[in-house]
């Protein structure tokens, strides 16, 4: 991530995080939607991600072409616009994360989106068909948004819904599972936490998840999220990927490593 993104990035959820309550799941949902709309429109994406335009007069459009939203989102994406961005794809990355962490926000304690978010995309590798209907480049945006809303209904919190319904109509070039992982890394990160997918031959019974959560909280000082994928391919011994950092205790990959070894 280049450094006038970054910037821009903690300008706009220093924002956000001031709106505090008034940025609620309705908000969240309207910044997605803005997005999209700013997507679609390339004059206008062109003139709020262009750093030479006057920013009061890019507060003039945006109030006049979303005047209908309420004035937290109004203000979320003016602060988009006056930020200075890498580039048109990183400003609408940026509309995306504040969408994703306003809806977050509003999620009670008891809930775990990135965990239905797993979910979600651990049904979807399964369906070869459901992949390619939400995947795929001909089918109507919003045909996307309504199919994740009739397929979870009730299964997932309506944040988690409002999330997928919103990525599914705009993926920007990403597949599903990418998809996934940026809205759970974006979730985890706005509760101040990491996810960490933990792969076994069998599935963890609660005490052993907990002991992992624990050991990793304990390696990077912040509250683990996990995620677990049962593998009988790895024979046994745990794998861990948190971000880019892989640890890898599992007993097919010391086989694997002996076999080199053997062979050289």
């Amino acid at each position: 991530m280049r450094s006038a993104t970054r910037e821009a990035l903690a300008s706009t959820r220093a924002v956000l995080a001031d709106l505090g309550s008034s940025a609620d799941l309705a908000t969240g949902a309207e910044i997605l939607a803005s997005g999209r709309a700013i997507a679609g429109a390339p004059q206008l994406l062109g003139l709020l991600s262009d750093p030479t335009a006057d920013p009061a007069g890019k507060k003039v459009v945006l109030d006049r072409v979303f005047a209908g939203q309420s004035d937290a989102t109004r203000a979320v994406l003016t602060a988009v616009a006056g930020s200075r961005w890498s580039s048109q794809q990183d400003l609408l990355a940026g509309i995306e994360d504040a969408g994703i962490r306003a809806v977050a926000a509003t999620a009670g304690s008891e809930s775990s989106i990135e965990s239905e978010l797993f979910a979600f995309e651990t049904a979807v590798r399964s369906d070869a068909d459901l992949e390619l209907a939400l995947g795929t480049k001909l089918g109507s945006p919003a045909e996307k948004g309504a199919l994740v809303e009739r397929l979870l209904g009730s299964k997932a919190s309506q944040q988690t819904v409002t999330i997928l319904s919103a990525l599914v109509q705009q993926p920007r070039g990403r597949r599903i599972g990418e998809l996934v992982r940026d809205a759970s890394r974006i979730v985890a990160d706005q509760a101040d936490k990491l996810v960490a997918t933990v792969i076994t031959a069998t599935p963890l019974d609660a005490g052993q998840s907990a002991r992992v959560a624990r050991g990793l909280g304990e390696r990077y000082g912040k509250d683990i999220s996990i995620n677990q994928v049962a593998d009988p391919s790895v024979v046994g011994g745990v794998r861990v990927q948190i971000g880019g950092d892989v640890i890898d205790g599992t007993v097919s990959t010391r086989l694997a490593e002996l076999r080199l070894q053997l062979a050289g």
